[in-house]
Protein backbone atom coordinates (compact mmCIF):
# COMPACT_ATOMS: atom_id res chain seq x y z
CA UNK A 1 0.00 0.00 0.00
CA UNK A 2 1.48 3.17 -0.65
CA UNK A 3 1.29 5.65 2.12
CA UNK A 4 3.09 8.81 0.49
CA UNK A 5 1.11 11.48 -1.02
CA UNK A 6 1.61 15.44 -1.16
CA UNK A 7 -1.84 16.91 0.40
CA UNK A 8 -2.86 14.06 2.57
CA UNK A 9 -1.87 12.48 5.21
CA UNK A 10 -2.44 8.68 5.72
CA UNK A 11 -2.68 7.01 8.65
CA UNK A 12 -3.91 3.16 10.28
CA UNK A 13 -4.80 2.22 13.39
CA UNK A 14 -6.08 -1.53 13.68
CA UNK A 15 -8.88 -1.73 11.54
CA UNK A 16 -9.88 2.46 11.53
CA UNK A 17 -7.66 3.76 8.63
CA UNK A 18 -7.31 8.14 8.63
CA UNK A 19 -6.90 10.51 5.84
CA UNK A 20 -6.18 13.73 6.73
CA UNK A 21 -6.61 16.41 3.97
CA UNK A 22 -2.85 18.08 4.71
CA UNK A 23 -2.67 21.85 2.22
CA UNK A 24 -2.36 23.93 5.65
CA UNK A 25 -1.05 27.48 3.53
CA UNK A 26 -4.28 27.06 2.02
CA UNK A 27 -6.64 25.40 4.79
CA UNK A 28 -6.98 22.42 3.12
CA UNK A 29 -8.55 23.83 -0.08
CA UNK A 30 -9.08 21.34 -2.46
CA UNK A 31 -7.17 21.35 -6.00
CA UNK A 32 -7.01 18.45 -8.50
CA UNK A 33 -4.32 16.90 -6.91
CA UNK A 34 -5.74 16.57 -3.66
CA UNK A 35 -8.73 15.07 -4.90
CA UNK A 36 -6.71 12.55 -7.10
CA UNK A 37 -4.60 11.32 -4.23
CA UNK A 38 -7.63 10.94 -2.08
CA UNK A 39 -9.28 8.97 -4.56
CA UNK A 40 -6.27 6.82 -4.48
CA UNK A 41 -5.95 6.12 -0.80
CA UNK A 42 -9.98 5.50 -0.55
CA UNK A 43 -9.53 2.54 -3.44
CA UNK A 44 -6.58 1.74 -1.07
CA UNK A 45 -8.53 1.62 1.95
CA UNK A 46 -11.71 0.00 0.22
CA UNK A 47 -8.92 -3.04 -1.30
CA UNK A 48 -7.86 -3.39 2.74
CA UNK A 49 -9.32 -6.31 3.94
CA UNK A 50 -7.96 -5.10 7.38
CA UNK A 51 -10.02 -2.05 7.09
CA UNK A 52 -13.25 -1.72 8.24
CA UNK A 53 -13.65 2.28 8.80
CA UNK A 54 -12.33 5.25 7.27
CA UNK A 55 -11.87 8.22 8.72
CA UNK A 56 -11.59 11.22 6.33
CA UNK A 57 -10.40 14.55 8.28
CA UNK A 58 -8.47 17.97 8.31
CA UNK A 59 -6.73 20.24 10.62
CA UNK A 60 -7.78 21.63 13.75
CA UNK A 61 -8.48 24.92 11.84
CA UNK A 62 -10.19 23.71 8.85
CA UNK A 63 -11.64 20.47 7.42
CA UNK A 64 -11.35 22.16 4.15
CA UNK A 65 -11.86 25.80 3.34
CA UNK A 66 -13.62 25.17 -0.24
CA UNK A 67 -11.98 24.41 -3.56
CA UNK A 68 -9.06 26.15 -5.08
CA UNK A 69 -10.50 29.68 -6.15
CA UNK A 70 -6.45 30.04 -7.54
CA UNK A 71 -7.23 27.15 -9.81
CA UNK A 72 -10.63 27.80 -10.98
CA UNK A 73 -10.29 31.82 -11.38
CA UNK A 74 -9.14 31.91 -15.31
CA UNK A 75 -11.24 29.16 -16.50
CA UNK A 76 -14.05 30.08 -19.00
CA UNK A 77 -17.62 27.72 -19.71
CA UNK A 78 -15.75 25.96 -22.72
CA UNK A 79 -13.02 25.06 -19.84
CA UNK A 80 -15.23 23.63 -17.26
CA UNK A 81 -17.95 22.31 -19.49
CA UNK A 82 -15.24 19.78 -21.50
CA UNK A 83 -13.12 18.60 -18.54
CA UNK A 84 -16.55 18.26 -16.72
CA UNK A 85 -14.83 19.74 -14.15
CA UNK A 86 -15.70 19.14 -10.02
CA UNK A 87 -17.15 15.54 -11.78
CA UNK A 88 -13.99 13.38 -11.87
CA UNK A 89 -12.71 11.97 -8.70
CA UNK A 90 -14.74 14.66 -6.01
CA UNK A 91 -17.65 12.33 -5.77
CA UNK A 92 -15.52 9.53 -5.50
CA UNK A 93 -15.81 8.78 -1.75
CA UNK A 94 -19.67 7.90 -2.41
CA UNK A 95 -18.83 4.67 -4.64
CA UNK A 96 -16.67 3.64 -1.53
CA UNK A 97 -18.43 0.42 -0.12
CA UNK A 98 -16.90 0.74 3.40
CA UNK A 99 -18.41 3.33 6.03
CA UNK A 100 -16.04 6.79 5.62
CA UNK A 101 -16.96 9.03 8.41
CA UNK A 102 -16.14 12.82 8.16
CA UNK A 103 -14.72 14.22 10.87
CA UNK A 104 -14.73 17.97 10.91
CA UNK A 105 -12.92 20.34 12.88
CA UNK A 106 -13.04 24.20 12.45
CA UNK A 107 -13.97 25.46 8.70
CA UNK A 108 -15.88 23.16 5.96
CA UNK A 109 -16.73 25.79 3.65
CA UNK A 110 -18.08 25.27 -0.38
CA UNK A 111 -16.54 21.55 -1.67
CA UNK A 112 -15.26 21.64 1.65
CA UNK A 113 -19.18 21.05 3.28
CA UNK A 114 -20.23 19.28 -0.11
CA UNK A 115 -17.04 16.96 0.63
CA UNK A 116 -18.25 16.09 3.95
CA UNK A 117 -21.57 15.57 3.15
CA UNK A 118 -20.49 12.77 0.56
CA UNK A 119 -19.79 10.81 3.92
CA UNK A 120 -21.85 7.89 5.22
CA UNK A 121 -22.10 10.62 8.31
CA UNK A 122 -20.41 13.97 9.73
CA UNK A 123 -19.08 13.81 13.71
CA UNK A 124 -17.82 17.37 14.39
CA UNK A 125 -15.99 18.98 16.68
CA UNK A 126 -17.75 22.37 18.73
CA UNK A 127 -15.58 24.41 16.50
CA UNK A 128 -17.24 23.49 13.33
CA UNK A 129 -18.41 25.55 10.94
CA UNK A 130 -20.02 24.93 7.68
CA UNK A 131 -21.12 26.92 4.59
CA UNK A 132 -21.61 27.15 1.10
CA UNK A 133 -20.76 30.52 0.21
CA UNK A 134 -20.10 30.63 -3.47
CA UNK A 135 -22.68 33.19 -4.01
CA UNK A 136 -20.16 35.69 -2.56
CA UNK A 137 -17.65 35.11 -5.12
CA UNK A 138 -19.92 34.76 -8.16
CA UNK A 139 -21.41 31.36 -8.94
CA UNK A 140 -23.15 28.76 -6.94
CA UNK A 141 -22.40 25.11 -5.12
CA UNK A 142 -21.12 22.62 -8.05
CA UNK A 143 -20.56 19.27 -6.05
CA UNK A 144 -23.46 18.60 -4.60
CA UNK A 145 -24.34 21.67 -2.13
CA UNK A 146 -27.41 22.99 -3.21
CA UNK A 147 -28.99 18.99 -3.50
CA UNK A 148 -26.97 17.15 -0.13
CA UNK A 149 -27.51 20.10 1.94
CA UNK A 150 -31.01 20.59 1.31
CA UNK A 151 -31.94 16.63 1.85
CA UNK A 152 -29.78 17.02 5.02
CA UNK A 153 -31.31 20.34 6.40
CA UNK A 154 -34.80 21.06 4.53
CA UNK A 155 -35.16 23.98 1.66
CA UNK A 156 -35.72 26.60 3.97
CA UNK A 157 -32.44 26.86 5.75
CA UNK A 158 -30.45 25.57 2.53
CA UNK A 159 -31.72 27.64 0.44
CA UNK A 160 -31.37 30.71 3.32
CA UNK A 161 -27.64 29.63 3.70
CA UNK A 162 -27.14 29.65 -0.20
CA UNK A 163 -28.68 32.47 -1.24
CA UNK A 164 -26.88 34.78 1.73
CA UNK A 165 -23.16 32.46 1.89
CA UNK A 166 -23.99 32.02 5.95
CA UNK A 167 -21.98 30.22 8.23
CA UNK A 168 -23.53 27.64 10.30
CA UNK A 169 -21.70 26.12 13.86
CA UNK A 170 -21.63 22.89 15.01
CA UNK A 171 -24.86 23.39 17.44
CA UNK A 172 -26.86 24.47 14.81
CA UNK A 173 -26.02 21.65 12.47
CA UNK A 174 -26.79 18.88 14.92
CA UNK A 175 -29.65 20.25 15.77
CA UNK A 176 -30.99 20.20 11.81
CA UNK A 177 -29.66 16.79 11.25
CA UNK A 178 -26.65 17.75 9.31
CA UNK A 179 -23.83 16.52 12.29
CA UNK A 180 -24.81 13.40 13.68
CA UNK A 181 -23.07 14.61 16.89
CA UNK A 182 -20.76 17.10 18.62
CA UNK A 183 -17.51 16.52 20.51
CA UNK A 184 -15.67 18.79 23.01
CA UNK A 185 -12.17 20.06 20.84
CA UNK A 186 -9.79 18.32 23.25
CA UNK A 187 -11.97 14.83 23.18
CA UNK A 188 -12.38 15.04 19.25
CA UNK A 189 -10.04 12.62 17.67
CA UNK A 190 -10.01 10.08 20.23
CA UNK A 191 -14.24 10.01 20.34
CA UNK A 192 -14.03 9.95 16.51
CA UNK A 193 -11.99 6.92 16.72
CA UNK A 194 -13.65 5.26 18.91
CA UNK A 195 -16.92 5.53 16.64
CA UNK A 196 -15.19 4.13 13.51
CA UNK A 197 -13.39 1.39 16.05
CA UNK A 198 -16.69 0.54 16.89
CA UNK A 199 -18.42 0.44 13.30
CA UNK A 200 -14.89 -1.88 12.22
CA UNK A 201 -15.70 -4.50 14.97
CA UNK A 202 -19.19 -5.21 13.32
CA UNK A 203 -19.42 -7.71 10.47
CA UNK A 204 -17.88 -6.59 7.68
CA UNK A 205 -20.34 -7.40 4.61
CA UNK A 206 -23.21 -6.52 7.29
CA UNK A 207 -21.68 -3.34 7.85
CA UNK A 208 -22.02 -2.54 4.13
CA UNK A 209 -25.45 -3.62 3.56
CA UNK A 210 -26.20 -1.57 6.20
CA UNK A 211 -24.89 1.21 4.60
CA UNK A 212 -26.55 0.49 1.33
CA UNK A 213 -29.99 -0.21 2.46
CA UNK A 214 -29.83 3.29 4.56
CA UNK A 215 -28.57 5.33 1.18
CA UNK A 216 -31.45 3.45 -0.47
CA UNK A 217 -34.05 5.41 1.03
CA UNK A 218 -32.41 8.65 -0.33
CA UNK A 219 -32.75 6.97 -3.81
CA UNK A 220 -36.35 5.48 -3.87
CA UNK A 221 -39.61 5.70 -2.42
CA UNK A 222 -40.62 4.12 0.79
CA UNK A 223 -42.40 0.98 -0.73
CA UNK A 224 -39.40 0.07 -2.62
CA UNK A 225 -37.08 0.77 0.16
CA UNK A 226 -38.96 -1.60 2.59
CA UNK A 227 -38.70 -4.27 -0.05
CA UNK A 228 -34.63 -3.59 -0.38
CA UNK A 229 -34.68 -3.67 3.23
CA UNK A 230 -36.39 -7.01 3.73
CA UNK A 231 -34.13 -8.74 1.25
CA UNK A 232 -31.39 -7.24 2.72
CA UNK A 233 -32.18 -8.43 6.03
CA UNK A 234 -32.92 -11.76 4.69
CA UNK A 235 -30.21 -11.79 3.00
CA UNK A 236 -27.66 -11.40 6.07
CA UNK A 237 -29.03 -14.92 7.37
CA UNK A 238 -26.77 -16.77 4.65
CA UNK A 239 -24.31 -15.25 6.77
CA UNK A 240 -22.06 -16.95 9.20
CA UNK A 241 -21.46 -13.59 10.77
CA UNK A 242 -25.18 -13.61 11.67
CA UNK A 243 -25.61 -16.78 13.39
CA UNK A 244 -22.53 -16.00 15.47
CA UNK A 245 -23.91 -12.67 16.83
CA UNK A 246 -27.19 -14.07 17.61
CA UNK A 247 -25.74 -17.27 19.11
CA UNK A 248 -23.83 -14.40 21.22
CA UNK A 249 -26.26 -13.23 22.34
CA UNK A 250 -28.10 -16.24 23.55
CA UNK A 251 -24.84 -16.97 25.08
CA UNK A 252 -24.62 -14.16 26.87
CA UNK A 253 -21.07 -13.67 24.87
CA UNK A 254 -19.27 -10.82 22.93
CA UNK A 255 -19.47 -12.45 19.01
CA UNK A 256 -16.03 -13.17 17.13
CA UNK A 257 -17.10 -12.31 13.60
CA UNK A 258 -14.90 -13.78 10.54
CA UNK A 259 -16.67 -11.34 7.60
CA UNK A 260 -18.16 -14.19 5.99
Amino acid sequence: MDTSFKFLIFEKDGAVATLRLNRPEALNALCAELITELATALDQCEADDSIGCIILTGSEKAFAAGADIREMAAMTYKDVFLQDFITKGWEHVTTIRKPVIAAVSGYALGGGCELAMMCDFILASETAQFGQPEITIGTLPGAGGTQRLSRAIGKSKAMEMCLTGRMMGAEEAERSGLVAQIFPAEDFTQAVKQCAQKIAAQSRPVVMMTKEAVNHAFETGLHEGLRFERRQFHASFALEDRAEGMQAFCEKRKPTYKNQ
